[in-house]
């Protein structure tokens, strides 16, 4: 026999109940042979509480799925994306089981015991990232109507395995998955985070890094914030200095950092193979003193300014009432547009306190056609909004209400208040790192908010998602970086993937409880907050 149970978000105790429900009646629905009963360890049994972000609905099953030796990834033949993405899960399962799972074709179901991706059979109304996971006790199958939403539930199987799936080394298992199904897509199409590289640089491998910890949350958005006072970060062949000299040095004074223009393709390669769009930024007028150190003639004196170590905000701005910065920032967006796939750019204008309203005002609307004559859609801190705003470009909040307007335009939204979703600001008065100026963010601060009316007259319609920039004067490693974004990447992920009316701070501790065993095997060393009961 076979139990069903619907689970649409729930608050948690009927949640709990559906667990201890599912717990009791798994055993009798499979018997085991006799070879299993005296060497198999026992199957973990299915929790809800080991997803995140928290799914559209899931159906409990009888009997599990194991994972044995012998399991292969079958994929459709001819579907070169699909192998890739079996290839990521083959990869990750390898290590931690010692199993070597092979990619094959196969035209319809394969055998039993094993894992298959199709896109045959999808679901169009689940949009891009959607998908179906079915687990039965013969086979695990993921069903989306494009590639991204295979590799979206991927992630899922694997947050259905036991924690250790995530290990580097070999660990002894078993490797179990309840039988469910699973229906899911995402509330909104951005979810992202952002990462500062100029107020302390890292190279590839740190961001490649972030980029895999995104993916295991289903973020599709990563925001490189590539140019500042302190620092240019990437090469820009039409203007080497910006990089060479520009980007010696960081805060603190200590030796920078750049990335070769071969070395952000990389980067950009790596996002796309977990579908993950990158949006370079520049930052003009303002926050531009390493470009204004690294040539004379972007200032109106002519004189180039010393390279600023410092973490202060709003006294350096390009001239522009030059034609030369005009031509300064057409080299660079054109540059960067040719190495970008993604179609967005994003040029800053935040904070331009040393320009004047109507110049920046200018500015604004000459940089937007800029941006649009490379192709490419112009998205800009909020502080863009005071300017007439063509050819559709994105407006990311992150203090004010001046969103509001830009909103009533029609221009879409991204949501990064400050006070809610900054992952640079401490946990309480107690954190060493990040900083304060907007208050502390403690994780269920992270968690109990909602986008859609964050700001009065931004509503669902006019947000694209959400977004939660990690800003870097105070963190210089990848650890740091790690620590200030988990566990709260996390609440932000499912703030953007999940339905709002499912959401529920008692029940999300639990679950994110169960991730502390996975963050741990992933090697996060997270903040490990006395609100959550971790595992």
């Amino acid at each position: 026999m076979f139990h069903v149970l619907l689970l649409p978000r729930r608050p948690f105790h009927v949640l709990q109940a559906a667990l201890l429900f599912f717990t009791l009646v798994l055993g009798s629905c499979r018997t085991p042979s006799p070879t299993e009963m005296s060497t198999a360890k026992p199957v973990p049994t299915f929790a809800l509480s080991s997803i995140i972000p928290m799914p559209d609905s899931v159906k409990l099953l009888g009997g599990s799925f194991v994972l044995n030796p012998n399991a292969n990834i079958y994929v459709e033949p001819g579907t070169v994306e699909a192998r890739s993405i079996g290839q990521f899960l083959a990869d990750i399962v390898g290590r931690s089981t010692g199993y070597n799972l092979q990619v094959l074709a196969s035209a319809g179901a394969p055998p039993r015991g094993n894992i298959y991706l199709t896109t045959v059979g999808g679901d169009p109304t689940l949009g891009e990232e959607g998908y179906v996971l079915t687990v039965t006790q013969d086979l695990a199958t993921v069903v989306a109507y494009q590639p991204a939403g295979l590799f979206r539930g991927i992630q899922t199987v694997r947050q259905l395995l036991p924690p250790s799936i995530e290990s580097s080394t070999i660990q002894p298992g078993p490797w179990g998955m309840a039988a469910v199904t699973i229906r899911d897509s995402p509330r909104f199409v951005w979810r992202g985070t952002m990462l500062d590289l100029s107020r302390h640089f890292f190279g590839v491998q740190d961001v490649k890094r972030y980029l895999d910890l995104m993916a295991y949350y289903k973020l599709n958005r990563f925001h490189l914030h590539l140019t500042d006072d302190q620092g240019w970060r990437i090469v820009i062949n039409s203007w080497p200095n910006l990089a060479t000299y520009g980007g010696s040095t960081q805060v603190g004074g200590a030796t920078g950092g750049y990335l070769t223009q071969a070395e952000y393709s990389e980067i950009v390669a790596y996002a796309q193979l977990r579908y993950i769009t990158v949006i370079p930024e520049i930052d003009v007028p303002g926050h531009t003193n390493a470009a204004l150190a690294s040539y004379a003639g972007l200032n109106c004196d002519g004189v180039a300014r010393s390279l600023y170590t410092g973490i202060g905000v709003g006294f350096s701005a390009l001239c522009v009432s030059k034609e030369t910065t005009y031509t300064f920032v057409d080299d660079v967006i054109r540059e960067l547009s040719a190495l970008t796939p993604g179609p967005f750019i994003h040029i800053g204008g935040d904070e331009a306190f040393a320009t004047a309203i109507p110049e920046y005002v200018r500015f604004i609307e000459r940089v937007q056609t800029i941006v649009q004559s490379y192709g490419k859609q112009m998205i800009g801190w909020e502080e863009i909004a005071q300017s007439r705003l063509l050819y559709g470009p994105i407006v990311q909040h992150w203090y004010s209400n001046v969103v509001q307007g830009a909103a009533q335009q029609g221009t879409k939204v991204i949501m990064s208040p400050a006070s809610k979703a900054y992952l640079d600001m401490k946990y309480d008065n107690s954190t060493t790192l990040g900083q304060d100026w907007a208050g502390y963010i403690e994780v269920k601060d992270a968690y109990t908010w909602d986008p859609a009316t964050q700001v009065s007259g931004v509503a669902e319609s006019n947000i694209l998602g959400l977004e939660a920039p990690l800003w870097t004067e105070t963190i210089q490693t990848i650890a740091e970086v790690e620590y200030m974004a988990f566990p709260r990447l996390a609440g932000y992920a499912e703030i953007g993937w999940s339905r709002e009316a499912g959401r529920n701070w008692d029940e999300y501790k639990i679950r994110l409880g169960e991730h502390g065993s996975r963050l741990t095997a992933l090697g996060v060393k997270f903040y490990r907050t006395p609100e959550v009961p971790w595992k």
